[in-house]
């Protein structure tokens, strides 16, 4: 059975069929240095995208007149307000990248605190503190509390890994839907994250050949809101950041975001997707949405070619791609923005490979973010899809789940951040 799909209003499609019809072109300033770069085809989404492309928009995703009618425009973004200057390789082609929304389904629900659970390290006083702040901030029920015995290391054994998944699947009954884990290490169980390892357990032939194509997980792009009960499986995020007190204030900002987007009248939100000068890192450049108002929820989509933006406002979701970042700090964040770096070892929380870890982000002012933790060579399926996390959060999906949907091949990837910031979610009625 075909997935439903989200669809703008009948007046909206045809003024973005003709859009369509010429595509949604990437002027010269971006096409020609970011292409050569980049090395992409202009021929549609690499193996690994997963979703058709050329889909309509969702209907929160209305263009404005300007952003479907004058698609050049970018190139203002493209130049002195992306984060490096590029010029044109000798003798790129300035053929346009076609970049066009594709198709989401539409998601009923989400996790949110009476449907989380949380675990806590006994034997890591960062877990303790962070732990039991989260449990009270977020009102976790204290029988979806566990607290267990675990080895403050990077890396956990098949065994150690199997004893925790066990002592979770006895203590968590079926109403929990997704797992906070409050601590920073261990990070990984050999050559996968240990949030991949919880949620769809060990894959024993992933580390003879860690830059293959595991099996897609059963989550990429769902449709569902309780993932335990519709697929068997919790997704999880790593509660880390570069100490206490940073976390305390993830904590905080993950608290904020709580329907604070898509007001009616409120300024937009930014969503940043940046061309960097590291071609092997920026192969998810045709997966970007192209430059648009989504009217309805109040999110301005942006390109830029270089590692960051400079000229950001009210950042919602940054993706970059790059081994080393610096003046993350000074961007402005919004609570509960989403932010990651196509990179091999941004999962290695410890800092040990000399890569930006994920943690880097949150300590910044982001209140999510996604690192592997073993080489994954730059296979995009492995990394966040920019298209699916932006549109399924839109649909008021937490953090965790918005991350999660986008990750086709998750298993050598580490969620990082609060879990439950859902800024699109709408409030409970009183």
């Amino acid at each position: 059975m075909a997935k439903p799909v989200m669809h703008m209003p009948e007046c909206v499609g045809r003024r973005f069929a003709r859009l369509r019809a010429r595509c949604a072109r990437v002027p010269a300033p971006l096409t020609a240095a970011a292409l050569a770069l980049a090395g992409v085809a202009c021929a549609g989404p690499p193996e690994g995208s997963g979703g058709p492309s050329g889909a309509l928009l969702p209907r929160a995703a209305q263009p404005s007149a300007a952003a479907s009618a004058d698609i050049p425009a970018v190139a203002a973004a493209a130049g002195p307000a992306s984060g490096v200057a590029v010029s044109p390789a000798a003798g790129a082609s300035a053929v346009p990248l076609r970049l066009r929304w594709m198709r989401v389904p539409r998601v009923i629900g989400r996790i949110d605190a009476p449907s989380l659970g949380l675990i806590v390290n006994l034997d890591d006083p960062y877990s303790v503190q962070v732990g039991e702040r989260y449990a009270a901030r977020r009102g976790i029920p204290p029988e979806q509390v566990l607290r267990v015995h675990l080895p403050r290391q990077p890396r956990l054994s098949q065994a150690q890994a199997a004893e925790l998944r066990e002592a979770v699947e006895r203590h968590f009954g079926p109403q929990v839907q997704g797992l906070a884990l409050a601590w920073v290490q261990p990070y990984a169980v050999e050559c996968q994250s240990i949030t991949a390892v919880l949620t769809l357990g060990f894959d024993p032939q992933l580390c003879r050949n860690p830059c293959g194509k595991p099996a897609a997980s059963r989550y990429f792009d769902s449709a569902s809101g309780a993932p335990w009960r519709d697929l068997a499986l919790r997704p999880s995020m790593l509660l880390a950041a570069g100490g206490a007190e940073q976390a305390l204030a993830l904590i905080e900002r993950g608290i904020a975001a709580d329907a604070s987007l898509g007001l009616r009248g409120g300024l937009p939100a930014q969503a940043w997707f940046m061309a960097t000068r590291d071609a092997a890192r920026s192969v998810r450049l045709p997966l970007f949405p192209p430059p648009t108002l989504l009217r309805g929820a109040g999110v301005r989509t942006q390109l830029g070619v270089g590692d960051l933006p400079r000229s950001a406002d009210r950042l919602l979701l940054l993706q970059t791609g790059a081994a080393r970042l610096q003046g993350l700090e000074a961007l402005p964040w919004l609570p509960g923005a989403l932010a990651d770096h196509l990179t091999s070892f941004g999962g290695q929380l410890d800092g040990a490979s000399g890569q930006t870890p994920a943690t880097a982000w949150i300590d910044a002012g982001a209140t999510a973010s996604y690192g592997t933790v073993s080489e994954p060579c730059n296979h995009p399926g492995k990394f966040p899809h920019p298209q699916l996390a932006l549109l399924h959060y839109l649909q008021g999906s937490s953090a965790l789940e918005a991350y999660w949907k986008s990750v086709k091949w998750p298993q050598q990837g580490l969620f990082v951040g609060e879990p439950l910031a859902a800024p699109f979610a709408r409030p409970a009625a009183p």
